[in-house]
């Protein structure tokens, strides 16, 4: 069964969707980005996928207390991207409590990092994040190119001892118009051993089963944003989402959820 990580985006301070990734194009959904974790978690979630935007663009807004909050207040994994470019970004991560540390630029612009960073921490605990549109893979919070071909680039990463990636399709993040099936095919054809969680583009449940057809080519999971928020799955009619500002998640506690 495929897993289904919901996507939480900070950008100053908020919980925040953009429009394949232009950060001109920004619907804000949460003013409070540890609520909606909090809120994903009831409706239970057993993952999440964090990116702080702010940090991947290079801007000067920090979330870290944002951040420490939203890891502290949950019982499960959270796997967090966006301006992680150095070891030490890396420890303090993993010291604020995230499970996943995922590297984008990182590994386009110092793919040592990556390697001695999988030594340190295990492939388990470090990702590398393929963003690509028409096949380059982009960097610096999707703002730059990089010249690089994705599948050759994950090729490389998965030599380095990579055993997981994130790969999304820029031109269908936050759009709904259906993930790009055949570029997670592709990739999955290139690998070896390396897993890959989709991304960008689901719109409705049949994309979703869309997504599970490609589990023997490695893809065992999928993120999904922007249909989560806009109520487009027909489960969600039981889910506490239009009373999200009433429901009580100041009580909320991992002892509540075992």
């Amino acid at each position: 069964m495929t897993l289904v990580i919901p996507a939480i985006d900070i950008r100053d301070g908020r919980c925040v969707r953009l429009h394949q990734g232009d950060y001109d194009e920004e619907t804000v959904y949460f003013e409070d980005p540890v609520k909606m974790a909090k809120l994903w978690r009831v409706q239970n979630a057993r993952t999440l996928h964090v990116v702080d935007l702010d940090a991947a663009r290079g801007d000067d807004e920090d979330n870290g207390a944002v951040l420490r909050e939203l890891c502290s207040a949950l019982d499960i994994p959270v796997q967090l991207g966006g301006g992680i470019r150095s070891m030490e970004k890396i420890e303090a991560a993993l010291d604020m409590g995230v499970y996943r540390v995922i590297l984008g630029t990182a590994a386009v612009r110092n793919p040592d990092l990556v390697e001695r960073a999988v030594d340190r921490f295990s492939a388990q605990r470090v990702v590398v994040s393929i963003d690509a549109r028409d096949g380059d893979v982009k960097v610096q919070g999707w703002t730059e190119g990089s010249g690089i071909d994705a599948v050759a680039f994950a090729r490389e990463m998965e030599g380095r001892g990579v055993r997981r990636f994130v790969y999304t399709d820029i031109s269908r993040d936050g759009t709904m118009e259906g993930p790009n099936i055949d570029a997670y095919r592709t990739l999955g054809r290139s690998l070896s051993e390396a897993k890959i969680t989709a991304s960008g583009g689901v719109g409705d449940y049949e994309d979703l089963l869309d997504i599970q057809t490609l589990q023997p080519y490695g893809i065992d999971s999928v993120i999904v944003g922007t249909a989560l928020y806009e109520n487009r799955f027909p489960c969600q009619q039981f889910w506490a989402w239009h009373d999200k500002d009433t429901v009580d998640l100041d009580t909320f506690s991992s002892a509540s959820l075992r």
